[in-house]
């Protein structure tokens, strides 16, 4: 088969979680900010697409170049073979951008792209000037950084935190793979405790149990590769078998508990549909009310906020509370994610260290607090 030059992209801040799940898999990586490279064939294009928990999207890199010019930019992608990869009825939108680059008008370079693979397409099929689009889609990407331009192709689809299970809500969780994110920023592997004190919709005891057990992300959904005519679904069909073939039983237990008993009950909804709902102990109770006789385990949460001026106050005062309760858990390691820059003060202890992420758009800081085991 076929090598490409393939990345992963991911959320800033979770370059190294997903460099480091795909070396687990076998890949060499290199990385810079945004985008994780190695190397693959169309097996490879398939296996992470289902298995990497951490990334949003796996592109092939399709070719390389300077652009100072829209002349040269049209010239360079004109030059490649767009025959052996889009079908002549493929539906090939492009999406462009540009950043520190003498050519930065988005728009222009989008129509200056799309353009060139229409001229060489009708050149190859033989077409006039015309091209159905009624196919499949292939969605193309031209991003320009510092005058160095890449066109790929993002074989994912939806972005890879859409895993499938997750029903309607209300508020804002966590995204899927940002969830995941955070537990691979944890030592959690699903041989000790962990404890979601403020699960909403269920997402981070949902992607624990989901780690626990070893069962692949991707199994519940379709990606753009799916409908590519160069992709044997053959091989899909093997490596969805194979993942299913790797999944364990056996792991420590996982506590996730919320005061609303509403959302608590979506979050069964979607652990069923996730296939861990026997995984998961959820339990109804204010965190003020939190016990447990576990010891040596995890403890992560997603409190609120506090975002709006008239919601601080009570955030606040649940860190207070998380304080009390959760911090005489000395045999815990504790990871806690929030905006307010005063978590500390609140809770009552200063972190080990501190992570910045971002939560959609959100500027948070990833808490982390390492006890010593009994």
């Amino acid at each position: 088969m076929k090598n490409y030059d393939l990345y992963a992209t991911m959320g800033t801040g979770f370059e190294a979680v997903v460099a480091k799940e795909l070396q687990n898999l076998g890949y060499n990586t290199t990385t810079e900010n945004g985008r994780v490279f190695f190397k693959g064939n169309i097996g490879d294009i398939i296996k992470t697409n289902i298995n990497l928990r951490t990334a949003d999207r796996i592109k092939i890199l399709l070719k390389e170049f300077k652009a100072l010019d829209f002349e040269t930019l049209y010239d360079q992608i004109f030059n490649y073979d767009w025959a052996q990869l889009l079908p002549v009825d493929a539906k090939f939108p492009v999406s462009g951008r540009s950043v520190k680059s003498k050519l930065h008008s988005e728009p222009d370079i989008q129509s200056i792209v799309k353009k060139a693979i229409v001229d060489k397409m009708t050149q190859q099929y033989h077409r006039r000037g015309f091209l159905p689009e009624t196919g499949n889609l292939y969605h193309l990407d031209i991003y320009i950084n510092k005058d160095i331009a890449r066109i790929s192709l993002d074989t994912t689809g939806e972005s890879l935190f859409k895993r499938g299970y997750r029903v309607e809500h209300g508020g804002a969780p966590l995204k899927e793979n940002f969830a995941a994110g955070l537990l691979k920023l944890t030592p959690y592997n699903g041989t000790h405790p962990l404890i979601d004190p403020f699960t909403g919709s269920g997402t981070l005891a949902i992607e624990a149990a989901l780690i626990a057990r070893n069962i692949a992300p991707g199994l519940w959904r379709n990606f753009a590769f799916n409908n590519f005519d160069w992709v044997d679904n053959n091989l899909y069909k093997q490596e969805i078998e194979n993942a299913k073939s790797k999944i364990s039983k056996n792991h420590a237990p996982i506590i996730a508990s919320d005061i609303d008993q509403s959302i608590l009950e979506i979050a069964k909804v979607n652990a069923n549909n996730a296939g861990v709902l026997d995984d998961i102990r959820f339990k109804q109770v204010a965190i003020k009310d939190f016990a447990t006789d576990l010891t040596n385990g995890i403890i992560i949460a997603n409190p609120p906020y506090g975002q709006r001026l008239k919601d601080k106050t009570s955030a606040r005062k649940i860190y207070q509370e998380m304080g009390n309760v959760l911090g005489n858990l000395s045999s815990f390691n504790q990871y806690y994610l929030t905006s307010d820059v005063e978590f500390e003060k609140y809770f009552g202890k200063v972190a080990n260290k501190k992570r910045k992420l971002f939560n959609g758009n959100i500027r948070t800081d990833f808490y982390q607090y390492w006890h010593t085991k009994k």
